[in-house]
């Protein structure tokens, strides 16, 4: 077991779930990604419900999220994914009801959705990610192609879990992705393809005290790594460890978690990373989720059991991090 999974016992080991008070679980939502967080919420509901929390459901894609204020909540546990839970917008209203929750604040959160503002924080942080531009419908599809070369990757800039996501193999397919994509957003990143294998490293904790869980490497069928892959298809390989020498693997781990505190995320997150194989397998960052997946096929619970913490611990220790993060201004105790 990991220093981290040792901690974890530790700290769960005495805790009695009473004292966590009631606790809602926000779930499902108006995202794109609402099939998810209904998958990941479930799974996180029934885990508290087994280990003796007092938890309730909440949908605030179904229930006036203005009326979460009136169920009693003590805290809570955000299991929403993609706009309007994972963005900042809930985080905000939380705020204002003063009910602590797991997860980052409102800015870092609607910082990191944004892969745009994301990207520029991490090259003013020196951390290396892939070279992008924005397009428009009246970019100029030539000089964007001659800019960042080809393959290209076309997404859109607020959106998660592969949704609306396009590569470009000829400038002739630019115009079609960019369509593609504005079904979900209206700002569309165009980004430089890094050649080579696709890695992913948890995060948990905040600040100084934040360490990364195990790196976990995907190995997508030839389809390549979508929605259905990511989430329903058992095609999908997962390496944990990766393979690679464990210097590499500590690198990753080292520019994770520097790209989490420079968002100043708290409570858990997951970096994405990209290894350029033509550059000696340089690692570099794609995104990070403030509000990752907790389904069957998710990787921060992979992560974490390869550390020796099983999934119910996971989701009890995630939720205790409310008694202890910094709480909102004047919050319940």
């Amino acid at each position: 077991m990991s220093n981290w999974g040792n901690r974890v016992a530790a700290e769960l080991k005495n805790l009695n779930p009473k004292n966590l008070g009631r606790v809602g679980v926000l779930l499902g939502g108006r995202s794109a990604e609402r099939e998810i967080s209904l998958l990941s919420g479930n799974g996180v509901l029934q885990a508290l419900l087994a280990k003796g929390v007092d938890a309730h459901a909440f949908d605030p894609g179904l229930q006036n999220p203005a009326e979460i204020g009136h169920h009693g909540f003590d805290r809570i546990f955000i299991a929403l994914h993609g706009r309007f839970g994972e963005d900042g917008t809930i985080q905000g209203l939380l705020e204002l009801l003063e009910i602590p929750y797991t997860g980052s604040r409102v800015l870092a959160s609607a910082m990191a959705i944004d892969k745009v503002a994301t990207k520029q924080i991490w090259l003013s942080n020196q951390l290396a990610t892939p070279r992008f531009d924005l397009l428009r419908s009246n970019s100029d599809w030539k000089k964007i192609v001659d800019n960042l070369g080809l393959p290209l990757f076309v997404k859109p800039a607020h959106e998660g879990s592969s949704l609306g996501l396009s590569r470009v193999n000829q400038l002739e397919e630019l115009p079609a992705a960019y369509e593609l994509a504005a079904k979900f957003d209206s700002a569309i990143l165009v980004e430089e393809c890094i050649v080579g294998a696709e890695l992913t490293c948890p995060i948990v904790g905040e600040g100084d005290g934040a360490e990364a869980l195990p790196v976990i490497r995907i190995v997508p069928p030839l389809a390549g790594y979508d929605f259905h892959h990511k989430y329903f298809s058992n095609e999908t390989q997962y390496l944990c460890p990766t393979g690679f020498d464990q210097a590499l693997e500590k690198e990753v781990q080292t520019l994770a978690l520097a790209a989490y505190r420079s968002l100043g995320c708290r409570t858990w997150g997951r970096a994405d990373v990209m290894l350029d194989e033509k550059n000696g397998n340089k690692p570099y960052l794609l995104e990070m989720n403030t509000s990752p997946g907790m389904t069957s096929h998710s990787l921060v619970p992979m992560a974490a059991k390869a550390a020796g913490v099983n999934y119910d611990d996971l989701v009890l220790w995630l939720l205790l991090q409310t008694l202890k993060t910094n709480p909102v201004a004047g919050a319940r105790k």
